[in-house]
This record gives C-alpha cells, sequence and structure tokens, in this order.
C-alpha cells in the first residue's frame, strides 16, 4: 500500500519541476503534481528516475577517509571523520593563515546550505576563498543584468508570460533535451501565432522548432546580437519613447553598434545577411518580444558583454519593463539562483548584497553577531580559486560538485586537487572528485531532507523530506555544525532548516534578494506555488494581516537602478579567446544531452538513463567527416592544447561543418573538459567553455 504523496519537487535543473513521492513496497516512486505550475505534472526521464539514486547501492552510506597505511579510502566512524576534517582546517589555518583554507560549493544546495557555507566560510573559518560551480552557469548573465537594470533575477517575468508574447529569440539553448518540460512554453508560443528565432550552431530538437533557425560560428554572438541591432536602428524600428523615458546611455551604444554593419557580421559569423533581416522583421512586427539566453553566449569570456548587447536589443526596441517583453537568462542547475543569492559567491553576502559595501557588511554582521571588520573581503572566482589549490590555498572543503568532470582544463583542475595538503568532499556519491578525497562525508539528499530553491523564475520553493536517510548519512547542516562547534564556534550553525531559514530572512532583509516576507508556514500554503522574491517583511501590512504577495514580474514601474532607468552598455565584437588556426583547424562547443545531468555523478548510476546515454560522443558535419576520412562510430580522438579526448564520431548534417559538439558528462577519456579553454570573462571570470580551437585525429 503506497503511502500519501508527499509535494516536493525535481533534484536536478532549474525549473524545480513538482512531484510527488511515495513509498511503497517498491521503494520510492514518483508520481505527478499536476496542480504545480511550473511543469503541470510533465517530467523529463531524469525527474521520473531520480528516486534511483536514493539506492544504498550507487550511494554513499559511511563516511571514508583516506587511510595512512594503505593509501586508500576507509570506512571511519562520523566522529573520526568530522574530526579529521577539523583538523585538517585548523592546521592548515593555524600554519599559513585563513586564507589558506578553501571552500568550493555547490548551486545543487539548498538555499539554507548555500547561506550556512558562506557564513561557515567567513565567521567559522575566517577566510574569503570562498566561490561555487553556479559561477559556472549563468554568472555573465547576472552581471549584464546588474549592469543593465540594477538587478539580476533568471527570469524577470514567469515562464506562463512566454506563451503570450509574440516573438522569442532563444540563443544558445536546447531547452528541448535540458529542460524537457518547459519545451511546451514554446510549443504553445507557437500554437498562439507567436515566432519562435533559435540561435544555435547546431540543429537540435529545439532548433527545429523554430520558425527561424540562426546558426553562427561558436563565439560570434556578440557580433550576432550588433548586427541586429545595426540593422534596428537603420530600418528605423527604435521604440524612440521607451528610450527617452526608461533608459540611459542610448547614444553610445547606438554608436557601437552601427560599426557592425550586416556584410561584416555575416563574414564573422557565418549568418547570412537575409537571416540577419528575417530575424529583425519577426522582432519587431511582433507587439511584444523576448531574449531568452542560456549557457551558449553567456559561457564565454566575453559572455557579459554578449549577454548585454541582446539586452540592448530589446530595450532599443521598448521590450523590457513592460507586461510579456524582456531579458530572461534560463538559470541551469537546480539552485544555481538562490545558490548564489546567500552567500557562497566570493563577492556576494546573503540578500545578494555586496561584500564591499559597508552597510551590507554592517547588516549581516549584525544578523551573524561578529564585527563587521572581522568579515573578510571578497575571493578568487571559481576557476581562479581551484587554480590556486597546492599554492596559496592548501586545504579544501567542497560540497555538492564535481570540478574534476565539470570544471575547464579539468585535467588541470585534477591535478590541483591531488596537490592539496587536505581535501574534504561532502557529496551523496563518491564522484570523480570524492575518490581524491582525505575524507569524504556522506550527506542527505533532495528526498531526504527539506530545504528551500529557488527557480529560474525567481520561485522561491519548498522541498519537504519524504523519507528517511540510510544509517551513516548526516545532512551538510550537520556536517557544518559539527566543524564549527570542532573549530570553537559552538553556536551560529544550527541544522534545523527552518531555523536557518528564518536567519536567512532576517540576512536578505532589504537587500536586493528580499526573502524576509517568505516562511516555511507561507510556502506550504495552497498548492505550494512558492513565492516571488523580492518579498519583503512590512510591518504595517503584516499589522493588518496582508503580507507581501512576492513580485512575479519586475521592472514594470522602474527598473531598479538608482535612477530607476535602464541602462544600455556600448559594447563591440571581440574575437574568442582561441581561434582556429592552421594546427588546430575546428572550433568545439560542449553541452548536454536529455539523459544526463551535469557532470554525471549522479545520472551515470541510474541504468535507464545511461541505457538512453551510455557515453561521450563527437559530433561532427559529414563533410569535416569525409575530409578527414572518419566513419560513423569509428573513435576520435579530439586535441586541443590543453588536453585531448576520445569518443565515437556521431556523423550529421545538423552541425556546422567548422565545428564539432561533445557532451561534458562523462570522465576517462571521453572528458570533454579536458579540451575547454579556462580564459575567463573580465567582468563575470565566466569560463569560455563554448568554444576552443581543436583538430581531429583518427584512432
Amino acid at each position: 500500500m503506497h503511502t500519501k504523496a508527499t509535494p516536493t519537487h525535481c533534484p536536478y535543473c532549474a525549473l524545480q519541476c513538482g512531484m510527488g513521492l511515495t513509498s511503497g513496497p517498491g521503494g520510492v516512486e514518483v508520481v505527478e503534481r499536476p496542480e504545480f505550475p511550473v511543469n503541470g505534472g510533465a517530467l523529463c526521464g531524469k525527474g521520473r528516475t531520480a528516486p534511483a539514486v536514493l539506492s544504498s547501492r550507487v550511494r554513499l552510506t559511511e563516511p571514508l577517509i583516506r587511510s595512512h597505511a594503505t593509501g586508500r579510502l576507509e570506512p571511519a566512524t562520523w566522529e573520526e571523520a568530522v574530526g579529521r576534517v577539523a583538523d585538517g582546517l585548523s592546521r592548515t589555518r593555524t600554519e599559513h593563515g585563513p586564507d589558506a583554507c578553501g571552500v568550493f560549493g555547490g548551486g545543487g544546495l539548498t538555499n539554507e546550505k548555500a547561506y550556512a557555507l558562506g557564513k561557515f566560510a567567513r565567521v567559522a573559518l575566517g577566510t574569503s576563498q570562498i566561490d561555487y560551480n553556479g559561477r559556472f552557469c549563468m554568472s555573465s548573465a547576472a552581471a549584464a543584468g546588474q549592469r543593465a537594470f540594477g538587478l539580476d533575477r533568471g527570469l524577470p517575468f514567469p515562464l506562463a508570460d512566454v506563451p503570450r508574447t509574440g516573438c522569442v529569440i532563444l540563443v544558445g539553448s536546447n531547452l528541448a533535451e535540458t529542460m524537457p518540460p518547459a519545451l511546451r512554453y514554446l510549443t504553445e508560443l507557437k500554437a498562439n501565432g507567436g515566432k519562435l528565432i533559435v540561435v544555435d550552431p547546431r540543429r537540435t530538437r529545439t532548433a527545429e522548432q523554430a520558425d527561424l533557425h540562426l546558426a553562427p560560428r561558436p563565439g560570434t554572438d556578440l557580433a550576432l546580437a550588433l548586427g541586429l541591432l545595426h540593422l534596428v536602428v537603420a530600418e528605423g524600428r527604435t521604440d524612440e519613447a521607451f528610450i527617452a523615458e526608461r533608459t540611459s546611455g542610448w547614444e553610445e551604444a547606438r554608436a557601437a553598434a552601427m560599426a557592425h554593419w550586416p556584410e561584416y557580421v555575416e563574414r564573422i559569423s557565418g549568418v547570412p545577411v537575409p537571416q540577419l533581416r528575417d530575424a529583425v522583421e519577426m522582432f519587431c512586427a511582433a507587439e511584444s518580444a523576448m531574449v531568452l539566453t542560456a549557457r551558449g553566449p553567456e559561457q564565454q569570456s566575453k559572455g557579459t558583454d554578449t549577454v548585454g548587447a541582446w539586452i540592448n536589443l530589446c530595450l532599443a526596441t521598448g521590450n523590457a519593463g513592460r507586461p510579456l517583453a524582456g531579458y530572461g537568462c534560463l538559470t541551469g542547475q537546480g539552485n544555481g539562483q538562490g545558490g548564489r543569492e546567500h552567500g557562497q559567491k566570493a563577492d556576494q553576502l546573503p540578500g545578494y548584497r555586496k561584500l564591499t559595501d559597508p552597510a551590507a557588511r554592517a547588516h549581516v554582521a549584525g544578523v551573524w553577531g561578529v564585527d563587521p571588520d572581522s568579515l573578510p573581503g571578497p575571493g578568487r572566482s571559481a576557476y581562479e580559486l581551484l587554480d590556486a589549490l597546492g599554492g596559496d590555498i592548501k586545504a579544501l572543503l567542497l560540497m555538492g560538485s564535481n570540478p574534476v568532470v565539470s570544471a575547464p582544463r579539468a585535467a588541470h583542475v585534477e591535478e590541483r586537487l591531488r596537490s592539496l595538503d587536505f581535501l574534504a568532499v561532502a557529496d551523496v556519491v563518491l564522484s570523480e572528485t570524492a575518490q581524491l578525497a582525505d575524507v569524504v562525508l556522506p550527506v542527505t539528499q533532495w528526498a531526504e531532507e527539506t530545504g528551500t530553491v529557488t527557480n529560474l523564475e525567481g520561485r522561491v520553493l519548498l522541498r519537504r523530506q519524504a523519507v528517511t536517510a540510510p544509517d551513516g548519512v548526516r545532512s551538510d547542516l550537520d556536517v557544518l555544525h559539527g566543524l564549527a562547534a570542532r573549530l570553537g564556534h559552538e553556536k551560529g550553525f544550527p541544522t534545523d532548516p527552518e531555523e536557518i531559514f528564518d536567519e536567512l530572512r532576517r540576512a536578505s532583509a532589504g537587500g536586493p534578494a528580499d526573502y524576509s516576507g517568505i516562511s516555511y508556514a507561507r510556502l506550504k500554503e495552497g498548492n505550494g506555488e512558492g513565492v516571488f522574491w523580492p518579498c519583503p517583511a512590512e510591518e504595517e501590512e503584516q499589522e493588518r494581516g496582508a503580507a507581501h504577495p512576492g513580485t512575479p514580474r519586475l521592472f514594470l514601474d522602474r527598473f531598479a537602478t538608482e535612477d530607476g532607468l535602464a541602462r544600455f552598455v556600448p559594447v563591440v565584437h571581440r574575437a574568442a579567446a582561441e581561434e582556429a588556426d592552421a594546427e588546430y583547424p575546428v572550433l568545439l562547443t560542449t553541452g548536454r544531452v536529455l539523459a544526463q545531468y551535469q557532470s554525471g555523478a549522479q545520472t551515470r548510476r541510474v541504468d535507464e538513463l545511461n541505457s538512453a546515454a551510455p557515453g561521450p560522443f563527437v559530433e561532427l558535419h559529414p563533410r569535416l567527416a569525409a575530409r578527414l576520412r572518419i566513419e560513423e562510430g569509428e573513435p576520435v580522438t579530439v586535441v586541443s592544447r590543453r588536453g585531448r579526448a576520445v569518443a565515437p564520431a556521431r556523423i550529421t548534417g545538423a552541425i556546422r561543418s567548422d565545428t564539432v559538439f561533445m557532451p561534458f558528462h562523462w570522465p576517462g577519456e571521453g572528458r570533454a573538459n579536458s579540451l575547454t579553454h579556462p580564459a575567463l570573462d573580465p567582468v563575470s571570470r565566466m569560463p569560455e567553455f563554448k568554444v576552443c580551437a581543436v583538430r581531429l585525429e583518427r584512432e
């Protein structure tokens, strides 16, 4: 007999699809939760099979300590494991100073965990060296949004608005494989008479749905956006009233765009001028329009400027700050949004406050009960932190990330991890990174704990515990509590997630990402649809019994800048950090496939998903394959200046002939991120995952 379904959310992508969990004779099962608006009950294969990772057959169930005698990871008690981690961190701090201790988090951690991890780093360890893998997700879009709007939230409107607009330009996203339940929004858009333009060097399953598919050379999205804006100006399609009333900086941005005439953009991007004109016609003919970006344009060494160019296109046409229009970012990781809002990012404090702002430091320090001057300043960004391991950083505490597979120049990052004096990893499974650790701590996962996450719309949601974790497994909050106590902080690190969330609410109050008006009780109300931030706690309204409703749609009255105006930022095209040349004549781009997720640490342990996507591949055009005499399924070695990877050839006309594609979910010889370039965007510090020069060799 099944128990009543516990309402919760999928552990994977930033849609955070609603689902129910039941326990019965066959174990934990997923049931539909059609009342949740984001997915309406629909789930992809990853969501349906998520309970498989709860099995003790595939996950960690006891702490592991590396034996000094054998060099192998061996079972240990929790007391021994936490003591070893505390000793490693304490010894490093004493011998080399607090900044010799690094902390690396994950975009899948709940808001409570992200908050506690940031507090632990800055208060218990006193280190500035904390960042997280969400830096590799949407940091360029976040930086561009901050520059233009004064505020960053993945989508400034609900997904439900997408089918109701007139035209969507989707840049560098393959929703059909990365967020399948979201594809219905584009299907509904077209059914309603709206137009879909997809920008991608591959003709993906999503691009096949488009009215117009633009296939630029990887690394040229910035030129493409500028070329479209040039045509908007040249054809007199700007919204002069909106520009005058609600923006600043137009003259400089217009001048920069006008240097990118269509024929010039065609030479750079490979997109024909007639297609550029068709895109402008579709976008400008609509009464309202949106641009949605994902990792394609963002994971570049000029990602912030690239997103800024797409934002400029929206502003110039009046497609911002009004209903059914605007720019949005499709966040990737499950809590990529909330994970950076509350303190595990190198330069931010809870509530999306700036670590360099004295008022922000004073407010958060007051909540934490510490001297503001005791809080360290900003530390290194994610890749820079990983690159410093074994040098300035001697010890690392890592939670919920697998950089051995997911980081750029991954072989180098693996070397840096191996060079540490001490590495502790808290994870659900024995990932490739955990296998290198001195101590591995087995922690609870989504269905075994309660906590909040914030989806790509800025919707704060409550995941509820549905099952009991196996004996020998503890929560990340327990880990931080135990470590903090051993480091001299008996108080301030509770294990109850609701208690932590209430503290987070106080810490975020008055900040850009204000959660103070949101509570667990409120998140449990109704159908559990969540609350959009910002949602301040307004005392007068609370006295009248009327809570703040939350903010589903941002910027309708004013933008979040000091003067309320959106800012145009002048940008110009520049080359990728590494272009194709005689030695490395082909461009590599990377991405995901339907049945796997991120580094694959969890999904590669699910039989059904492995059957659907058993391993890496190299996708290449028939002309390129013929020139190199490569046959379908033949092993191909892809070589860059940083490493090499081997995978079977997949020959298809759905990719540019000057480009190859590899998914990045696998370790070993098919590890795509052994090839990728660590060049960083100067603003967001995003690595250039999406373009590098390679050559192909037959095995």
